[in-house]
């Protein structure tokens, strides 16, 4: 009669574990080497392209309006009208400037005769000098009124708004008209007081406006402010542009891009760069000895197919390019570029 012998289960585990299954745990544990292609992080003098956003302004604004009260007798010209300097614009009432014109006469007359007198001896230089303060005072008020009883244009530009009709009663609550001069334009932007030692007078600037999204106008620095605003940080830098074809109207919204001059910067590539979910933080991995290594990173301006790193790497830096999703931090990885 055989007899048979029970080995415990355990046992028997431990047994077959140590003939069958070790080698496949000792492959388990072997560390993944990951391939992967690398770029080197190299320094190159870069030009600092600065961009500010503006609205455009007319160069110079004129509110059109007589000095008093008076009736509108004619206005004549509308809004979108293009007026040149000096071009009559209002007739306003008359009958007040034709009664001083009257007095005006009467003076000059009644003047040339005293002038004749005081020349023979017939009368004092008091009265003389009495009779011609009172002629210039009538002269000065006949040409003020005659001023704003017709009203000019003072500069070359376009009416851009209109606030009564023929035969209104103006008031002094807002202007006749506004004409507002648009060659040229200008613009005004705000810069950090960090460059306030590279913008002058006289500087190029490049405008682009949403209007004419495929063209670049040309501009020129015409103020520079002398004082920086405490509470901003900046100090306001005024530019013109020509606009001779009078296509830039005030109000349009203008990109300015104004060149700083060159300064040297690292730069990464940007299919190196990793953008961490929720925080918006930006990383690489750089290669380092046989592994890849997490490094935080601050990118600039983006350079074609590279970004400026403003810092998180210094250069010589060996940023991994491919393969980012399957890398982790001290992950072991195979250089093969």
């Amino acid at each position: 009669m055989k007899t048979y012998r029970f080995i415990p289960l355990a046992l028997a585990f431990g047994i077959l574990s140590g003939c069958g299954f070790s080698s496949t745990k000792q492959q388990e544990s072997v560390p993944e080497i990951t391939q992967v292609t690398a770029s080197l992080v190299v320094e190159e003098a870069v030009p600092q392209i600065q961009d500010f956003s503006a609205t455009v302004q007319a160069n110079v604004t004129n509110n059109i309006a007589p000095q008093m009260a008076a009736r509108i007798q004619k206005i004549y010209v509308e809004v979108g009208d293009f007026v040149t300097k000096g071009q009559k614009l209002v007739q306003m009432d008359g009958s007040n400037l034709e009664q001083i014109r009257t007095q005006l006469d009467n003076m000059e007359l009644s003047f040339k005769r005293i002038d004749e007198l005081y020349r023979v001896g017939g009368v004092s230089r008091a009265e003389w000098d009495a009779q011609k303060a009172g002629l210039d005072v009538m002269r000065t008020q006949y040409a003020n009124l005659s001023e704003n009883t017709k009203l000019v244009s003072p500069v070359d530009g376009v009416v851009t708004a209109r606030h009564y009709d023929n035969g209104d009663l103006f008031g002094m609550s807002m202007p006749l008209l506004v004409v507002e001069q648009i060659v040229p334009v200008k613009l005004q932007i705000h810069v950090s007081e960090s460059f306030f030692t590279k913008i002058h007078k006289g500087m190029e600037v490049e405008v682009k406006l949403d209007v004419y999204p495929q063209e670049i106008f040309k501009g020129k620095v015409s103020i520079v402010y002398p004082t920086v605003t405490a509470a901003t940080r900046t100090f306001p830098v005024e530019i013109l542009i020509p606009n001779a074809d009078k296509r830039i109207r005030p109000g349009m919204f203008a990109r300015v891009s104004i060149n700083m001059g060159s300064e040297l910067r690292l730069l990464v590539p940007d299919r190196s760069i990793i953008k961490q979910i929720g925080s918006g933080e930006r990383y690489v991995y750089v290669y380092k000895d046989g592994k890849a290594e997490y490094r935080l990173i601050q990118p600039g301006k983006r350079l074609d197919t590279y970004y400026e790193c403003l810092s998180g790497l210094e250069e010589g830096d060996l940023v991994i390019t491919t393969g980012l999703n399957r890398l982790t931090n001290g992950a072991q990885v195979e250089l093969v570029n």
